[in-house]
């Protein structure tokens, strides 16, 4: 697809959204696809679902900072619409984000669901992931690991808290409040050793990272799993030092220049399994 998407707006598909200069204004718009049975368990709530699968889409919204213009939706029909109306409502609420429009559809076999956002701009240049700068700091907004329990707990059915994997909270606000000040950022939704890698590739650097750091931000006893597992949909970002006495982020590494490995982990290149690759 890559070869199709010349335009500029595309950034290249290797952004979390695209970015479309209007007029007067920058839109951002994004897409998500999620497949019963691979994002969600088989037989759950369709409430939550329907929550996720726009949550996902704002939290690619607020790593670009942008603002929530609204929302279209396409959902395969079945016997329980009702909960997937009630859990849509539910997050646009939440969110003070519009249902536009979208497509609904009926067929056999798996189901999926997709969810297109369009979002404006609060800050010009919209921050890629490709901006990260030597000497920058490496900063994550919140923990790791949770939607790993939640998922757990959902799975087993030990009555834990549930809420990371099925219910995540974009960080929209502190995405608008971080712009002006990243050079890179975006969410953690597949890993966050491989968003990380992401971020060094597409910027030509090298990120390394503080085990020690990102432990505080995950699990006891489980920083291995955490930093790999994602649905976590915090903000990873680089940019100038002391961003953490004006924003709730936690320092977890620094940008070095190119090196031979995108990604060090105390010093040496993570081994096995990054995170989650499509």
């Amino acid at each position: 697809m890559k070869a199709l998407a010349t335009s500029p707006a595309a950034r290249g598909l290797e952004d979390d959204a695209a970015v479309l200069p209007l007029g007067s204004e920058t839109l951002v718009l994004t897409h998500d696809t999620m497949v019963e049975g691979v994002h969600t368990l088989d037989g759950q709530d369709p409430a939550d679902v329907a929550w996720k699968l726009v949550a996902v889409n704002l939290s690619d919204l607020a790593a670009k900072g942008a603002e929530p213009l609204g929302l279209l939706v396409s959902h395969m029909l079945g016997d329980d619409d009702h909960r997937f109306i009630e859990g849509l409502r539910a997050v646009c609420t939440e969110y003070c984000v519009p249902l536009l429009g979208g497509d609904t559809v009926r067929s056999e076999g798996t189901r999926a669901w997709g969810c297109t956002a369009i979002g404006r701009a609060t800050h010009v240049p919209v921050p890629s992931r490709s901006g990260a700068r030597a000497g920058d700091a490496v900063y994550l907004s919140g923990l790791i690991g949770q939607a790993l329990l939640g998922f757990e707990a959902l799975r087993d059915g030990t009555g834990g808290d549930e809420s990371a994997y099925c219910r995540p909270r974009p960080q929209l606000e502190l995405g608008h409040a971080l712009a002006p000040s990243v050079t890179a950022m975006m969410d953690v939704s597949d890993g966050l050793l491989i968003d990380a890698s992401r971020i060094a590739r597409a910027s030509g650097v090298t990120l390394h990272l503080d085990s020690d750091a990102i432990a505080s931000m995950a699990p006891e006893g489980r920083l291995e799993e955490a930093m790999r597992w994602g649905d976590d949909y915090v903000l990873l970002a680089s940019g100038p030092e002391g961003l953490e006495a004006y924003h709730p982020v936690t320092r977890i590494g620094t940008v070095l220049a190119r090196g031979d490995e995108p990604l060090l982990l105390d010093g040496s290149p993570p081994e096995g399994k990054l995170g989650y690759t499509h």
